[in-house]
């Protein structure tokens, strides 16, 4: 079992924590880093996301492997885990399940459909409709389901990682903003470099790398860090710079809108957890950099853009134009 315990000392060291915690989430992304090599900076994301409370959306090309990450995730951390392969004839009762009739006892079951889990995995969101999108997205907020007047709880934690490929639209349902909104994290996890891709091509077959990844923390640990984040400082200062990105996108004529309150305050929740992950109990403004592209990209739009892809280089005139410190 993971002991998270924060110091509260009064000299500069008291901006630490337990070493253990570092040494725990390193744990967690060499475990996941042996299914997915190469990708440790992306693996730390998706950890964090998950630490934060929120949900992650993986936009990339087919065999990249964000179904891999999903599934060492859930490995690692010992969660249970699912599949859903999205597609134009799925239903929201194929996900959230059904009561069916039972004549020898003659009342209605309720069975469970595939999002009673801990980590699901909603693989190409964008090819169902809306209102299956809908569906999921509702029960992702709520940590809830109501089916026929009756609401079941969700398992915690609850973590959903949808996927969608960005280069083949024809046939797809794409998530609107306000949706979209709703992902704390939006990854792309890019090619491998030269010696990943090496190292992978010495294994035998795929499932070579899944096999060897072993668990390392416990649902009890992944709580424990849930709780631990959200007692993280952050100073005036470092609330001045968060306020200073944020009104930078709602002042320019480049952003087609700014940054929502909500994505205000997920900026925050990721930076927290961040700099939980990284040993400290405050925030810092490298902690907010660190986070900034993957939570905020997909909730930014230039005034010129119809498609939603220029959200990256809105990020980075934000970082290179947003002074710490006033």
């Amino acid at each position: 079992m993971l002991s998270i315990n924060i110091k509260n000392q009064s000299d500069a060291q008291a901006n630490f924590v337990d070493n253990q915690l570092s040494r725990q989430v390193q744990s967690a992304v060499d475990e996941v880093g042996k299914a997915l090599l190469g990708k440790d900076h992306q693996i730390r994301l998706a950890l964090c996301c998950l630490f934060s409370g929120g949900h992650l959306l993986i936009e990339d090309l087919p065999g990249m492997g964000k179904t891999t990450l999903s599934y060492a995730l859930a490995k690692a951390l010992g969660l249970g885990y699912n599949r859903i392969q999205f597609t134009s004839d799925l239903l929201p009762a194929d996900i959230l399940g059904i009561s069916i009739f039972d004549q020898n006892s003659g009342q209605f079951s309720f069975h469970p459909g595939p999002i009673f889990n801990q980590l699901v995995l909603a693989d190409e969101i964008n090819r169902t409709t809306p209102k299956t999108q809908s569906a999921l997205l509702e029960a992702m907020e709520e940590r809830q389901v109501t089916i026929e007047g009756e609401t079941r709880q969700l398992p915690e934690p609850f973590f959903v990682i949808a996927t969608q490929n960005p280069s083949t639209l024809a046939g797809t349902y794409p998530l609107p903003e306000s949706q979209l909104d709703r992902f704390l994290m939006r990854l792309r996890l890019g090619y491998p470099d030269q010696r990943a891709e090496r190292e992978l091509l010495e294994m035998n077959t795929e499932r070579d790398k899944l096999e060897g990844v072993e668990q390392c923390l416990s649902v009890e640990d992944v709580a424990e860090l849930r709780k631990q984040s959200s007692k993280v400082k952050a100073s005036s200062a470092l609330l001045d710079y968060v306020q200073r990105l944020i009104n930078f996108t709602r002042g320019k004529d480049e952003f087609h809108f700014g940054i929502s309150p909500r994505g205000s305050l997920a900026i925050m929740r990721a930076a927290k957890t961040w700099a939980l992950m990284c040993g400290r109990n405050h925030v810092v403004p490298e902690d907010v950099q660190a986070i900034l592209p993957a939570v905020v990209e997909h909730r930014l739009r230039a005034t010129t853009d119809d498609d939603g892809h220029t959200g990256a280089s809105l990020v980075q005139r934000l970082l290179n134009e947003v002074d710490v410190v006033d």
